[in-house]
């Protein structure tokens, strides 16, 4: 068949006769952007580092256009260009200074590199940015940067491992249409992901779980699946998180999330009855079809989603009411030097509330959550958190507070008891109470096969997991998550938001950054926040609805979150 390119026959590769990949047989077109889909551990990252010829297979073979990737493996690797998940940009070198290593690393030299440096200044739009050092450049940038460097020698195939986790939707966007670009050079592009809305958009995808392969195809034959299955319950009267939990214990609802002020389902079965009044979501709620999505068809081949029920919010304790805000930012200033990383920030967030913020890479989010949880001082401005003062009592603060950090802030080569350990103790937990809230904790998360496994070994979802229960084995009231679900695949994520649900039901406050719109749809209200300036809040719909124009009357949060930059930009252009 003259339009594959990629043939993998009967493939198999085994970790300590443990199978990462079983047995799978896959046809690649050319000409085209392939989706990689797939769980945490599903084997996405093994079979890209096979296609790469960097690992043999344990048996079966792989053909790109008709080389094989063990007896022609250095055919294979002028053939590919490959951007690891963490791409090895040097930090402390400069945008041209990596171009040129890499460069060199590929033989690209003299005339014909500077024609190439040019070539890919302009294409990534890095061109005013050749001075500045790797880290000093945002996400979005420097996947930008990794992509340059991966395609200083024209590649026949292009494999991208989960290329815009971390990166904001504007950058996600722009990478995407350089991608687009690169397909009327006649590249082939496999990119592999965990947002399932760039799946969706490859014209083929392949699904992996568990090492085997679920399906192969075009994108929108998978969502076919799950036609007549999708709803929206609307008009809800009641408690969103409430209405969600209960919508997902019913016997025909396999998957749920909430979207803005609605609640969206997919049925086990072609069925739009429901007895809404079950769900306490109001008398004038309703059940309408809603159009199939590719993550909708993606929970269903996986068998559903993990249900609503959270044991880690029944184990909590009720928090108590405050009537007033939890939470009040006054003009909260930081600043580095002569760079302002967050300007005149002010917010109030209530009690029992969900208060997302977002904005693009750089934007000053991250400061912000910093100086909320006392790690950080701040240069001017007043920041309360449940009436404690952070400029004058830092420490009390933080006892009534849980960080999660974007990062997961565990420490690596400590095992996963280890950390509970440590954290619970500096949350202060003694005795009988900190051995009880441990013990708790590995109930809960069903941590008992990996208590002695280093955390840096963990699978990225266990990880997560036990990130989050560092963050509260003290029962904090307030909760910080900081790109919680970053990279984590849809199942996880959906677990993650049962717990952050149902603890929020306790009366736990949460402050959360992201940049994945169907998780910022989970919050109450949002904070768009841009150049250090925050500059709206509004709850998902409200955003949406700012974002509404003739040419675009259903916008998405992700578009909202676009226009709404666009909008600022050209207003401060103006001016």
């Amino acid at each position: 068949m003259n339009d594959v390119l990629v043939t993998v026959s009967n493939l198999t590769k085994s970790f300590k006769k443990k199978p990462a990949l079983n047995d799978i047989s896959i046809s690649i077109p050319k000409g085209n952007i392939v989706g990689l889909a797939g769980p945490d551990g599903a084997g996405k990252t093994t079979f890209i580092r096979l296609l790469a010829g960097l690992l043999l297979p344990t048996n079966g073979s792989i053909t790109i256009e008709g080389n094989d990737s063990v007896k022609d493996a250095e055919i294979i690797h002028q053939m590919i260009g490959y951007m690891p998940q963490k791409f090895g940009l040097y930090e402390d070198l400069t945008v041209r200074q990596n171009l040129v290593l890499y460069s060199d690393l590929q033989g690209v030299v003299s005339q014909e590199r500077e024609q190439v440096f040019e070539k890919l200044l302009s294409f990534t739009g890095l061109a005013p940015f050749t001075d500045r050092l790797a880290k000093n450049l945002s996400g979005g940038m420097k996947q930008k940067l990794g992509l340059a460097c991966t395609l200083i020698r024209k590649p026949t195939l292009l494999l991208l491992d989960e290329p815009s986790v971390g990166v904001d939707p504007i950058s996600r966007r722009e990478l995407w249409k350089m991608i687009q670009e690169l397909l009327k050079e006649g590249i082939t592009v496999l990119w592999s992901t965990d947002y399932l809305d760039e799946a969706e958009k490859c014209p083929f995808t392949i699904l992996l779980n568990e090492g085997n392969l679920l399906y192969q195809g075009p994108s929108k034959d998978l969502t076919s699946r799950v036609e007549g299955r999708t709803f929206k319950i609307q008009n809800i009267h009641g408690n969103r998180r409430e209405v969600l939990a209960k919508a997902l214990s019913q016997p025909n609802v396999i998957d749920g999330i909430i979207q803005g002020n609605a609640v969206r389902i997919v049925t086990k079965e072609k069925s739009d009855s429901m007895d809404l009044s079950a769900l306490n979501a109001g008398a004038e709620a309703k059940m309408e079809a809603t159009t199939p999505r590719f993550e909708d068809a993606f929970i269903d081949i996986l068998g559903g989603g993990p249900g609503g029920r959270s044991l880690l919010a029944e184990k909590t304790p009720q928090a108590p009411k405050h009537n007033e805000a939890i939470i009040e930012t006054e003009n909260l200033t930081k600043k580095f030097g002569s760079f302002t990383a967050a300007g005149d920030v002010s917010f109030k967030i209530n009690s029992g509330e969900i208060f997302g913020f977002t904005g693009p890479n750089g934007a000053g989010k991250s400061t912000t959550f910093k100086m909320l949880c006392g790690l950080l001082k701040p240069t001017s401005g007043k920041a309360v958190v449940n009436g404690v003062d952070l400029m004058k009592a830092p420490s009390e603060a933080r006892s009534h507070i849980g960080y999660m950090a974007q990062k997961f802030s565990l420490y690596g080569d400590l095992s996963v008891r280890q950390n509970l350990s440590f954290f619970s103790g500096a949350y202060n937990l003694q005795g009988d109470q900190r051995e009880e809230a441990i013990e708790q904790i590995i109930e809960i998360f069903n941590f008992k096969d990996y208590l002695s496994t280093a955390s840096a070994k963990l699978p990225l979802g266990f990880k997560q997991r036990l990130a989050l229960s560092c963050a509260v084995m003290h029962h904090p009231e307030i909760l910080f998550l900081d790109e919680p679900t970053s990279g984590v695949d849809p199942i996880t994520r959906r677990e993650f938001w049962n717990h952050i649900n149902g603890l929020v039901e306790k009366g736990v406050t949460v402050m959360v950054t992201t940049h994945f719109m169907d998780e910022a749809e989970y919050c109450d209200r949002i904070g768009l926040i841009y150049q250090s300036k925050l500059i709206t809040i509004g709850s998902p719909d409200e955003l949406k609805q700012m974002a509404k124009t003739e040419q675009m009357s259903s916008p998405t949060l992700e578009d909202a979150f676009i226009h709404l930059i666009e909008q600022y930009d050209e207003k401060n252009k103006a001016q």
